[in-house]
């Protein structure tokens, strides 16, 4: 008679950081809060630090952290968080006519309602884009990001703000977090640097170690970062890369002291620099800054200083990290038994923040093909299939930001027009689009899963592709329209607590 522990499964995640423990948390408490169905361990090397140079998010995040049982304030007390309400984008066209830096937000909030015609329409009718941006006429969040304040009013509970938010985080210290309640919730932890792997047919028979330990299991989840150690082990010739698409492949990391006289932003900073772009994310304890460039174009040194002049001589540096970074996606994440989550599956330059959403998207997505029994190569095939179609759908949403730029003062600017061909579906949709609207049922239908014809939208006309309508509108009505915005924009400043108030109070 069998036991009950014969119908166990052995899952081991090699590699430890965001990915593998977001995935443990998530797959340990889908499968083995009633009953254990899968001994889950995560195997992580002592010796091999992760890539951790600071972590914005999209506001999806907070629903992976929520369901995962997660307590709001001890997730963002244990990894010096601070909320973020959208990115700023500034540098990323030519100057205006009266010298001042081009700019526009791009939050996480759905543009407002307007009347009889779509508020976006009624904007461009109006005339609006004359005076103001099109983030200042639709939505509420850029009043909060202008004055300082936080998504959160004092009767907001956990997860829960006035308008959609995500986070600023330290990626070291979430994957700490994260160990430490994988752990009490019965995942086991074992540190070791696996060094091989034995292969049986198309699967994964062990994992092996420089101690000489052998660790073997029924599903192998690999994530080891760019160095793919598993899944490059089954399958050759797997790779598909999008350098021609976003040719920024090289970055240099630096964290500073928060400069004298600031406080943590609740939103990103993204400047367009001569090959590429700088972020700002601020912690509670200091600032991750980084330039993203094309390393056919700038060397290390020279991407450094730049960032270095950019970011002013007064600045505190703690510590640089230079980075090689493997643009594109496998072919195939799943073979065998072997899953490739996080870098090790691919990676999209980090312009809108998708890296902790790449990691919640897999795990989710492996939740529902994963099965206790033996897995159908048909399921396996769904898989690659919406994860391939997730990392198209990303890489062309970042050729947008590109692709529109007026800026001729490089040739890395010149040329980022051109990129828009690796993307014909986009090409096609830009054309469209000087005509209509961007609407729903344009994207209906495609992958996309954060990323809408709203934030499509607030990209476009924030880097001024407007549409040629042609309609009349009442320009009373129109006034009523974008006075009421203005009036719920004041109310919700009103009502939410400055950033640093809030952030105050939780680290108290």
């Amino acid at each position: 008679m069998k036991n009950a522990s014969d119908n166990i499964k052995k899952l081991t995640i090699v590699g430890g950081g965001s990915a593998g423990w977001m995935t443990a948390l998530y797959l340990n408490k889908l499968y083995n809060s009633t009953e254990k169905n899968f001994e889950i361990t995560v195997i992580e090397s002592p010796d091999i630090g992760i890539i951790g140079v600071g972590e914005a998010t999209v506001h999806s995040i907070r629903y992976f952290f929520q369901a995962m049982g997660l307590n709001e304030f001890d997730l963002l007390k244990e990894t010096n968080a601070t909320l973020k309400t959208g990115i700023m984008f500034r540098n990323w066209m030519k100057p205006h006519a009266d010298g001042t830096m081009h700019e526009y937000f791009h939050p996480f909030e759905s543009q407002l309602s307007g009347s009889f015609l779509d508020i976006n329409s009624l904007w461009m009718l109006s005339g609006r884009h004359e005076f103001e941006r099109f983030d200042e006429g639709v939505c509420l969040s850029t009043a909060l990001a202008k004055n300082g304040h936080s998504p959160k009013s004092r009767q907001s509970r956990q997860y829960e703000g006035l308008v959609p938010y995500g986070y600023h985080i330290d990626a070291v210290l979430l994957a700490r977090y994260l160990r430490k309640i994988a752990i009490e919730n019965g995942v086991t932890h074992i540190e070791a640097t696996v060094n091989d792997v034995e292969i049986q047919g198309q699967n994964i028979q062990a994992v092996l170690t420089e101690n000489g330990d052998r660790f073997e299991a029924d599903v192998f989840l690999d994530c080891t970062g760019f160095r793919a150690l598993l899944i490059s082990k089954l399958k050759q010739d797997n790779w598909q890369s999008f350098k021609e698409a976003l040719p920024c492949t090289k970055a240099v990391a630096l964290q500073r002291s928060m400069p004298d006289g600031e406080s943590p932003r609740s939103y990103t900073v993204a400047t367009a620099l001569s090959n590429g772009w700088a972020w700002q994310i601020d912690l509670t304890n200091r600032q991750g800054t980084g330039y993203v460039y094309d390393g056919d174009r700038l060397s290390a040194d020279q991407a450094e200083q730049e960032l270095r002049d950019f970011l002013g001589a007064e600045s505190d540096v703690i510590k640089s990290v230079h980075l090689d970074m493997r643009v594109g996606c496998l072919k195939e994440f799943w073979v065998g038994n072997c899953i490739a989550i996080g870098l090790s599956g691919g990676f999209i330059e980090p312009l809108e923040s998708t890296g902790l959403h790449l990691i919640n998207l897999s795990a989710g997505l492996l939740a529902t093909h994963l099965d206790h029994g033996d897995t159908d190569q048909s399921v396996r095939d769904s898989f690659n299939r919406l994860m391939n179609g997730f990392y198209q759908d990303l890489k062309q949403f970042i050729v947008l930001h590109y692709c529109l730029t007026d800026r001729e003062d490089t040739d890395f600017w010149r040329q980022a027009p051109a990129t828009v061909n690796q993307t014909p579906w986009l090409k096609e949709q830009l054309q469209i689009w000087h005509h209509k609207i961007c609407e729903y049922q344009d994207l209906a239908g495609s992958y996309s899963t954060v990323f809408t014809d709203e934030n499509y939208r607030y990209v476009l006309y924030g880097m001024g592709h407007h549409p040629a309508l042609k309609l009349s509108v009442d320009q009373g009505i129109s006034k009523d329209v974008f006075d009421r915005v203005k009036n719920q924009s004041n109310r919700v400043l009103s009502n939410s607590v400055p950033h640093l108030d809030y952030l105050n109070q939780i680290n108290l």
